[in-house]
């Protein structure tokens, strides 16, 4: 009879599956403690944290906070869909067929309310719109003062002051002041006739100092080439600086905040064709920027 074979003892150690499964315990326990101290930090401290690992293993930026109103993992479920978004445009991409990614969140994106810039631009429009307004009722009123009833009845329906004209935009107010008063025909010399009127104006202007004043020199069209001037430019600057130096003189306005130019024939407000036209387009304009002008 053949003896039974005996077993062969067990080797030493436990066995493989075992090993792995307890590697994963103590990975799981690691991973839920890490978690717990995470949820202890404040969200400064893990922010910086974060920021230094996007740095290390190149994450994107772009992306919110991982903490916000107490939650360690916010909204993650509603990204989802952008990410499906995102994978799908990058797979059109490599079929020639790419959409823009940012379209499948723009709903999303209006429903949270983002801002209608159509809306505030419309808003801001309407704030200088009456900041320009009432500067215009300032200016009148201040050149206006002192006049009587017959003397304001006058003027013409687009008269302030005789041979100064006032309108505005949403930017400014501006005063056209006719350039025969303050020119005689081909000169840059301010007329004494123009004096009082300047004057007058200077000291409207004193009151706002410390905003940004243009002046603005115009022509007719009418040619000219003399030993002083070789065309409309030269002479329109000319003019803009004579009233320049002229505003400067009377008032203690900062030069630094008055700006003078020539424009030449190349804006006109009238007809060139006629005499009447031609006499229009040969002015002057100042212009206050209202405060809540971008020139301002």
């Amino acid at each position: 009879m053949a003896k039974a074979k005996k077993e062969a003892p067990p080797k030493k150690g436990c066995p493989a599956w075992q090993g792995t499964f307890g590697d994963l315990m103590n990975l799981l326990l690691c991973f839920f403690v890490l978690l717990f101290s995470m949820s202890t930090l404040d969200a400064a401290k893990y922010e910086e944290v974060a920021a230094s690992f996007s740095a290390a293993f190149g994450i994107f930026s772009g992306g919110q906070n991982a903490l916000g109103d107490g939650a360690l993992i916010g909204d993650g479920v509603s990204q989802l869909s952008s990410l499906s978004a995102y994978t799908t445009s990058m797979g059109a991409a490599a079929s020639g067929d790419a959409e823009d990614p940012t379209d499948a969140t723009s709903g999303d994106q209006s429903a949270v309310g983002a801002p209608d810039v159509s809306e505030a631009e419309a808003m801001l429009e309407a704030a200088q719109m009456e900041a320009s307004e009432n500067l215009a009722k300032e200016v009148t009123e201040a050149l206006q003062a002192g006049m009587t009833d017959s003397e304001k009845a006058e003027l013409t329906e687009e008269e302030v002051i005789s041979d100064v004209v006032l309108n505005y935009t949403s930017q400014y107010v501006q005063l056209t002041i006719n350039g025969s008063l303050l020119f005689a025909s081909g000169s840059a010399q301010v007329q004494e006739s123009a004096y009082p009127v300047l004057d007058k104006v200077g000291a409207v202007l004193s009151s706002y100092a410390g905003g940004t004043i243009e002046i603005e020199g115009h022509t007719d069209n009418v040619p000219i080439h003399t030993s002083q001037f070789a065309n409309n430019d030269e002479l329109s600057d000319a003019r803009a600086l004579a009233v320049f130096y002229y505003i400067i003189d009377v008032t203690d306005l900062d030069p630094a905040n008055i700006k003078h130019s020539g424009r030449g024939e190349y804006q006109p407000v009238a007809d060139n064709t006629t005499a009447e036209g031609r006499a229009k387009n040969r002015r002057v304009e100042i212009r206050i920027y209202n405060p809540l002008s971008a020139q301002y």
